[in-house]
């Protein structure tokens, strides 16, 4: 079957939530798409159940997996290989696209071929509902890139040549959880450019309080891509004391954290 679009899902340990996420891709108005599919050495039923999946569209999905567990960047690369199509897409084991998702990503790539990369803000979600919304909307700043990812990656629709100018995901420990934000500074540097849309077109299964409980290791990783952008995009040199905000909010007592987060975004 000819598709426009490949979705890339990394695969681990999400056996009660996966056929939840695959259904929502099957469910899209758009279906020109084929989804690729890879385990990371899950320890549950997540490959069985992938598999069935596969086996009733297997002209529509692609089952492969890593030799162990190597972490999202390498399993997304190892996807990366798979998409031969115009468009990428991502998507996650444990989330929900909402039925229009593809749709209105590709009918905005059509139309805007100045921009590589289209996202759009996410439904947060637990088991008790809905909890927060996102807020990005529209073209970042550069600035803003030194703070935080620009763009929200589950959701994202890519050229697949902006994929492979940057040579896809950079595997390295200093790039783990930040590893969309290392791929769209890099991808800014050669020229791309993204936009986020404001309608939100995709929900995300999450934990309240993952966020305030993030390791410090991972807050410096922050903190390095976040040093990454003032040097790629030729950005001032004042910008490097934005590099420092990841390490500082890490440093914060939990429940003064817990209630900034919880202004950020808005809770239902």
């Amino acid at each position: 079957m000819f598709a426009r679009v490949s979705i890339i899902m990394g695969i681990y340990n999400c056996e009660s939530t996966l056929a939840e996420a695959i259904d929502s891709i099957l469910s899209q108005t758009y279906m020109d798409w084929k989804l690729i599919m890879c385990d990371d050495g899950s320890e549950d039923n997540t490959y069985k159940l992938a598999e069935r999946y596969q086996k009733k569209y297997s002209d529509q999905i692609i089952l492969i997996m890593n030799d162990r567990n190597r972490g999202l960047n390498y399993t997304l690369n190892h996807c990366l290989k798979y998409a031969d199509t115009e468009y990428v897409a991502r998507m996650d084991g444990d989330d929900i696209s909402l039925p229009t998702r593809l749709e209105k990503e590709v009918e905005f790539l059509d139309s805007h071929p100045k921009y590589a990369v289209v996202s759009c803000p996410m439904i947060y979600f637990d088991e008790n509902g809905e909890f927060m919304l996102g807020k990005e909307t529209g073209e970042p700043t550069l600035e803003s890139m030194v703070r935080k990812t620009p763009f929200c990656h589950a959701p994202c629709l890519v050229r697949r040549e902006a994929y492979e100018a940057v040579h896809g995901y950079a595997v390295a420990d200093n790039r783990l959880r930040v590893e969309d934000w290392d791929l769209w500074i890099r991808m800014y540097e050669k020229g791309f450019k993204g936009f986020m849309l404001d309608e939100y077109l995709y929900a995300m299964r999450d934990d309240r309080n993952a966020i305030s409980r993030r390791k410090m290791k991972y807050r410096l990783n922050e903190a390095r891509v976040g040093a990454s952008a003032v040097k790629k995009l030729k950005l001032s040199p004042i910008n490097y004391v934005l590099c420092l905000r990841p390490i500082l909010v890490g440093l914060l007592p939990r429940s003064v954290y817990k209630v900034l987060h919880i202004l950020k975004g808005k809770i239902k």
